[in-house]
């Protein structure tokens, strides 16, 4: 019996020693990331967007995102406004439906870093924690490159 005791303070121990970052509840909604991908920046330039596909499981809403290569990252939004393309930070966040995907790429919702800490290369990766209104934070690891265009796409195919 002392033996079980033993082992179960230990294990009470090993709990209050947590890092504070909880595994989500079964049920809990979640966020799913796929495609992430921040542009490079050219020389002298501290600033880029970073494009990604959010599928959330239930309704949700992306509020934040930080980044260790960039003093901030802001949730922007681009749309035409009197025959010119606009961008603005979305203060309020990303609203996203539940099992829709919600791609964010060039022309339209995107990520923006800035501040960019050190000149970001192709190849390169970004750390970013995107940080939602219920579902557990999730960590990205993005690559550096150049998002596929319907240009591109023409000038691959063959």
């Amino acid at each position: 019996m002392n033996r079980a005791l033993v082992s179960a303070a230990a294990l009470l121990m090993l709990a209050a020693c947590n890092s504070g970052e909880r595994a989500p509840e079964p049920g809990a909604p979640t966020v799913m990331v796929a495609d992430a991908l921040c542009r490079p920046t050219p020389k002298g330039r501290k600033m880029t967007g970073c494009y990604m596909t959010l599928t959330a499981s239930g309704a949700d809403r992306l509020v934040s995102v930080e980044s260790p290569d960039a003093n901030i990252v802001q949730i922007h939004e681009s749309r035409m406004e009197s025959n010119m393309m606009m961008m603005r930070e979305l203060r309020d966040g990303l609203p996203l439906a539940a099992g829709q995907a919600t791609v964010l790429a060039p022309g339209g919702n995107h990520l923006m870093l800035l501040g960019v800490k050190e000149p970001l290369v192709a190849g390169d990766t970004v750390a970013l924690k995107l940080t939602f209104e219920t579902a557990t934070p999730v960590e990205v690891t993005a690559t550096v490159g150049q998002p596929a265009t319907p240009e591109n796409n023409q000038a691959t195919a063959h």
